[in-house]
C-alpha cells in the first residue's frame, strides 16, 4: 500500500528580543516559541534586524528590505519537548497573499524567494527536551524581480502512524517570511480606515464595520479593538477585538467587524477603531447610533492621525538616530516656550 501524508500547518511566533542597535542583528532572548497541535517540538526566531527590533513582526517572523544581489543571514532555533530524541527537517517553501489571508503551499512546493534560501543543516537531530540552533541564509540575485516576496521556513517531523493504517503523520511548523526587494531604502507601510457602520444583526446582537485599505507597498498582519465612550449618561463599552483578515496585501481592500453584546444602549456612542501592523497605527473615530430594530445604519465619516505620521516617527525611533530624537525634543520644547510667551 502507498503511503499518504498528512500535513498540518502553523504560523510560529517567537519570544522577546534583547534591544542593540549596534549590531546588524539582534539575538532573541531564549524562550520557547509556539510548538506544533500536539506540543511536541516548535521553531523560533533567534535574532531579528537591529533596526527592526522595535517592530513586533519582526520578532514573529522574518521581515526585511533587501537590495538585489545582498546576503542575509538569520538563525533559528528548533526544540524538542518529547522524552526521546527526533530527527527534524528544515526547508523553504512557497506562500503567497490574497482575501486578507497568507496562504502556505503544499509540500516543498517552490517559488521565487525559496530558491534564494538554503539552510547550514537541512536535517537537526535534536535529543529529548533541548534545543539546537541552525542558520539561515537568504542570496538575493541581481536579476531578482522587486516587490514583496512571501515563504515560510518549515521545521517537518514525522512521526508513527496506528498499524495498518498505511499513513505516515507528518507535523510542521514555520516561521513566515516577508522580503521586500528593491534598490535603495523598504518602501513605506500605511493604510486608511473607511467609513463605519452600525448595525443590528438578526439575532439582536450588534456589530460595528468597517473596511481597511492596504495604501502601502507592504503586507499588513492587522490587530486592532473598537472602544465605546460617551454613551448615554456617560457610558462606556469595549474594547472588542477586531474580526478581520490575518494579512492584507498591497492594494488590498479587507472587511473588519467588531462584535458587541445585543444588551449596550443604542447611543449615541463615540466609536474608536484602533488598528496597526507592526509600527504602523491608525486611530479613527466617529458618533455612531445603533438602529432600533434589525438593519444597518447610513455610513458614518471618521476622523482621526495620519498613518503616514506614525510610519515616520516609528522609522526615526527605530532607525535608532538618537541625533534626530534629540532635534525634535529640542524643536519641540521651544515651541512650548514660544507658546507660553505668546
Amino acid at each position: 500500500m502507498n503511503r499518504g501524508t498528512l500535513l498540518g500547518a502553523m504560523a510560529v511566533m517567537v519570544g522577546m528580543l534583547v534591544p542593540t542597535i549596534t549590531a546588524p542583528a539582534v539575538s532573541a532572548a531564549p524562550r520557547s516559541g509556539t510548538v506544533n497541535s500536539d506540543g511536541t517540538f516548535g521553531i523560533r526566531l533567534g535574532e531579528v534586524t537591529a533596526s527592526l527590533w522595535k517592530d513586533p513582526r519582526a520578532r514573529q517572523y522574518i521581515v526585511d528590505h533587501l537590495n538585489p544581489g545582498a546576503t542575509m543571514r538569520r538563525q533559528v532555533e528548533v526544540v524538542n519537548n518529547t522524552d526521546g530524541p527526533m530527527r527534524i527537517e528544515l526547508y523553504p517553501g512557497a506562500a503567497s497573499l490574497g482575501g486578507s489571508s497568507f496562504h502556505f503551499a503544499e509540500g516543498r512546493k517552490p517559488n521565487e524567494l525559496t530558491t534564494w534560501v538554503s539552510l547550514d543543516r537541512s536535517a537537526i537531530e535534536v535529543g529529548a527536551h533541548s534545543r539546537q540552533k541552525a542558520e539561515v541564509t537568504v542570496a538575493v540575485p541581481r536579476d531578482a524581480s522587486p516587490g514583496e516576496h512571501y515563504g515560510v521556513l518549515w521545521a517537518q517531523a514525522g512521526s508513527g502512524a496506528p498499524e495498518g493504517s498505511g499513513f505516515q503523520m507528518v507535523n510542521r511548523v514555520g516561521i513566515r517570511m516577508y522580503l521586500d526587494i528593491g534598490p535603495g531604502g523598504p518602501p513605506a507601510a500605511g493604510f486608511t480606515i473607511a467609513a463605519l457602520t452600525a448595525s443590528r444583526l438578526l439575532d439582536g446582537r450588534l456589530a460595528v464595520g468597517t473596511e481597511i485599505h492596504n495604501t502601502g507597498g507592504r503586507a499588513l498582519d492587522m490587530s486592532g479593538d473598537l472602544m465605546l465612550t460617551k454613551g448615554p449618561g456617560g457610558l462606556r463599552a469595549g474594547p472588542f477585538p477586531a474580526n478581520l483578515g490575518t494579512t492584507i496585501a498591497p492594494g488590498e481592500v479587507s472587511p473588519v467587524s467588531f462584535a458587541l453584546d445585543g444588551q449596550i444602549p443604542a447611543g449615541p456612542w463615540t466609536a474608536t477603531v484602533k488598528l496597526h501592523s507592526g509600527l504602523v497605527e491608525r486611530t479613527a473615530t466617529a458618533v455612531i447610533r445603533f438602529p432600533d430594530r434589525r438593519g444597518a445604519s447610513e455610513r458614518v465619516r471618521v476622523s482621526g492621525a495620519s498613518t503616514r505620521q506614525v510610519a515616520v516617527t516609528s522609522a526615526i525611533v527605530t532607525g535608532g538616530s538618537l541625533v534626530g530624537v534629540g532635534t525634535l525634543v529640542m524643536l519641540a520644547r521651544r515651541w512650548r516656550r514660544r507658546r507660553s510667551a505668546s
